[in-house]
């Protein structure tokens, strides 16, 4: 993406009402205002809250707001210029119940507050093979303990990877540190039964990944 799209769509970003995108300051220092309050001032309605880490161009986000208009969506990524595609479609397909924040997964417990989220979904992160990218890994157990503290009692993760090393390495990641694993799949298309929402749903990099042969694997499980 050349440098001129790339900057259209952080403009475009800053005019769109579904788009939050706080300065870390704002953020480390308790100044961001829809903390605490997403239900009330930002979706203006009760429903659960989910998020989607590392939300890339934002389908997964889309294709579960629509799919659950009784929920509320949020999709978190760095990249504004990726997500500004899953923005612009909620703008233009009026899906009030989807959001986008531009900040880091690791500040994610200071864009929520405690027991603020139902579920979170984190799709196709890296892996972050080499070992001394492990810091980054988003199911490691730093990562973990974030989320767990904007999740409500029993709220639900779900992984959803191309990585056999991720699926891997979180399921024993899981399983050592005794947290309750639901479902877990290395092979979602191929296995009868999978849940709708994991194989009716894809993103862009998936259908390749799919065209491929690549399995797509699956884990739903509990860190609280």
């Amino acid at each position: 993406m050349g440098s001129k799209n790339k900057l259209k769509r952080f403009k475009e970003n800053e005019t769109f009402e579904n788009v939050f995108q706080p300065l870390r300051e704002e953020l480390t220092e308790g100044n961001f205002k829809p903390k605490g309050n997403w239900n009330k001032d930002i979706f203006r309605n009760d429903n659960p809250i989910v998020l989607e880490l590392g939300c890339g161009k934002g389908e997964y986000t889309i294709g579960l707001a629509k799919r659950y208009p009784d929920k509320n969506f949020i999709g978190i990524d760095i990249k504004g210029a990726r997500f500004w595609r899953g923005a612009k479609t909620a703008v233009e397909e009026n899906i009030s119940n989807a959001k986008f924040i531009r900040t880091q997964i690791e500040l994610v417990d200071y864009a929520f507050a405690e027991n603020e989220v139902d579920e979170i979904w984190i799709t196709f992160p890296d892996p972050q093979i080499k070992y001394k990218r492990t810091k980054h890994r988003m199911t490691n157990l730093k990562f973990l303990e974030r989320y767990k503290k904007v999740l409500k009692p029993k709220g639900i993760m779900h992984l959803k990877t191309d990585s056999e090393f991720m699926h891997g390495y979180t399921l024993g990641l899981l399983h050592g540190a005794g947290y309750e694993v639901f479902y877990a799949n290395h092979n979602i298309y191929k296995q009868e039964g999978s849940p709708k929402e994991v194989t009716e749903i894809q993103t862009y990099y998936e259908s390749q990944y799919l065209e491929q042969n690549k399995p797509i694997t699956y884990i739903r499980f509990l860190i609280n």
